[in-house]
């Protein structure tokens, strides 16, 4: 039997092919057995951020542009990173300022926070694709999340979801118009929105609109495309993703902008509907005990 040729950069043909200097690197197409120092790659800058994101096992430097975060945005993010006693803290309203610029966290922003918080940029992508509240592709003027949960999809979140979807010409998280021009949607279907007593709901920019129907939701989106804000069902009048996001992140702009945010009606009748109950009945919850029973005993572990 003929035998087989070994495959490059295996360790038959390594072993076969190994020289007398032991730190020779050994030829792959995947992988550089030895490190390379940072000031041996070409075409690099050295900026303070850094990227594990190669093909060898360094941490080199990248080049990013971070010029569209303005004078303003860089004073605004000194303002969240002092609002902590370790600045490390301050990433997640710091990715919200990133999108509340671009619509979505892209590399200038990961670059951007690692900068501001000496994080390396790997350290903030880890965290930028954790939560699904940070896009990595740019929005539209206004993000539309459809509850598919199971309650809602049950009472119908399902067959908004999907005629949105048809309507628009989208999938799950995908834009509707140029991202971020005057009518732009992008659709995204979300786990529990905790509005199950007034299922099924949707949420545009965060803002809740209950008690929805495949026609309603439809309604809600035409209205979105031809510049109109339908208010919410409960909270804040509606405003843009990005300046949703600009709220998320600590600034409200003027005093009267904050109270109309928070002055705006938080519960619904079907929320309360318990507690109406119990002020007719006359029922009270008990109260604590002065002193309250001790712990049960926790058998030691072996």
């Amino acid at each position: 039997m003929r035998s087989e040729e070994p495959l490059a950069g295996s360790s038959i043909n390594s072993a076969n092919n190994k020289s007398a200097n032991h730190d020779e690197p050994v030829d792959s197409p995947a992988f550089t057995a030895r490190p390379v120092a940072a000031e041996e790659i070409p075409d690099q800058a050295a900026p303070t951020t850094l990227s594990t994101a190669q093909d060898v096992p360094v941490e080199r430097p990248l080049q990013v542009d971070t010029g569209v975060f303005d004078e303003l945005t860089r004073q605004r993010a000194q303002e969240i990173i002092a609002r902590y006693p370790q600045p490390r803290s301050a990433l997640l309203p710091l990715l919200h300022l990133v999108q509340s610029v671009e619509g979505y966290v892209s590399q200038a922003g990961i670059s951007f926070a690692a900068e501001l918080l000496e994080l390396t940029t790997a350290e903030v992508s880890t965290v930028a694709t954790f939560y699904t509240m940070f896009k990595r592709r740019p929005a539209g003027e206004h993000l539309v999340s459809v509850c598919t949960n199971t309650l809602c999809a049950a009472l119908g979140g399902d067959e908004i979801y999907a005629g949105l979807c048809k309507k628009l010409g989208v999938g799950h998280e995908e834009t509707a118009g140029r991202p971020g021009s005057s009518g732009s949607i992008t659709v995204e279907h979300a786990e529990c929105l905790a509005a199950c007593d007034l299922a099924p709901v949707l949420q545009v920019n965060y803002e809740f609109y209950d008690n929805q129907t495949p026609e309603s939701a439809v309604a809600l989106v035409e209205a979105l495309q031809r510049g109109e804000r339908p208010a919410p069902t409960r909270g804040a009048p509606l405003t843009d993703w990005r300046h949703t996001e600009l709220q998320l992140a600590g600034f409200f702009g003027e005093p009267q902008e904050l109270r109309d945010a928070v002055d705006g009606p938080s519960a619904a009748p079907e929320t309360l509907a318990g507690n109406r109950l119990a002020e007719e009945k006359g029922w009270t919850a008990p109260a604590m005990p002065g002193n309250p029973p001790p712990l049960p005993a926790v058998a030691d572990k072996k």
